[in-house]
């Protein structure tokens, strides 16, 4: 079985003009040609086509993705090791990085007692403050806003490092919730959405169940947010925002 170039191209999601590229630096040759002398690519060329794209996800340049892919010492086993290895390093990373984006979302100003190495400490390479503007323009009006800004301006670095002990807990919890499989209208899943929305209320501003479906809804609507819950485990904002809303139904009702 062999495909044509366009044919790759549509598998993988790159330019034929990628392909070409490719191959005319060695990177990946086709393993035949046509009668009319067109590239064909086989199963062999898919997988080595696979690796190239896990290693310029990661940020390899070509040059050292050959070398790589290339190495006669190297077990293809062991590159998918390796690539595992660094996708999951790299998943963490964007999960504490989007964790932080998302308390910078709720408030202007975070850890406004720490100091610059205190506030690195507690958040990592993400600056807190790089979407303060984007927050009071979209809920600088609003009580809550005002509310968040006036609790996080009196919190420490211990107050902060509570703070993310609780949100990591949370996360694991209901990320093996949803890898269970527990619907999201099941009565564990409306325990973790009610203690989500009480975590808003002890450390940013009281979230009545109305506002909750709100956020519901903004964490799946909003990539950001999608990213960050998704991060968790594969279809946890969904899951979150299905949780959310039964639970704020239940206790409405």
């Amino acid at each position: 079985m062999s495909y044509s170039v366009g044919q790759v191209a549509g598998f993988a999601g790159v330019t034929v003009r990628t392909l070409h590229h490719y191959d005319d630096i060695g990177l990946l040759v086709p393993g035949g040609r046509s009668h009319a002398g067109h590239r064909r690519y086989d199963e062999a060329d898919l997988d080595r086509l696979q690796q190239i794209l896990f290693y310029r996800e990661l940020g390899f340049p070509l040059e050292e993705v050959a070398a790589l892919l290339d190495d006669p010492a190297a077990d293809p086993r062991a590159h998918l090791r390796r690539q595992h290895e660094l996708l999951t390093d790299r998943i963490e990373r964007l999960r504490k990085m989007a964790a932080a984006v998302e308390h910078a979302m709720e408030a202007r100003t975070m850890g406004i007692n720490l100091t610059p190495e205190e506030r690195f400490e507690v958040f990592g390479d993400k600056d807190p403050e790089q979407y303060a503007e984007e927050a009071e323009q979209r809920w600088g009006g609003t009580q809550a806003y005002a509310e968040s800004q006036r609790r996080v301006a009196r919190y420490t670095k211990d107050d902060w490092k509570r703070l993310h002990a609780e949100v990591d807990a949370w996360s694991e919890r209901y990320a093996a919730l949803v890898a269970a499989g527990e619907p999201a209208t099941g009565e564990a899943a409306m325990e973790l959405a009610e203690e989500h929305r009480r975590h808003i209320g002890v450390w940013y501003y009281d979230c009545p169940h109305e506002m909750h479906r709100c956020l519901g809804e903004m964490y799946v609507s909003d990539e950001r947010f999608k990213a960050f819950y998704d991060a968790m485990h594969p279809g946890l904002a969904e899951h979150l925002r299905e949780a959310i809303l039964a639970n704020a139904a239940r206790h409405s009702g």
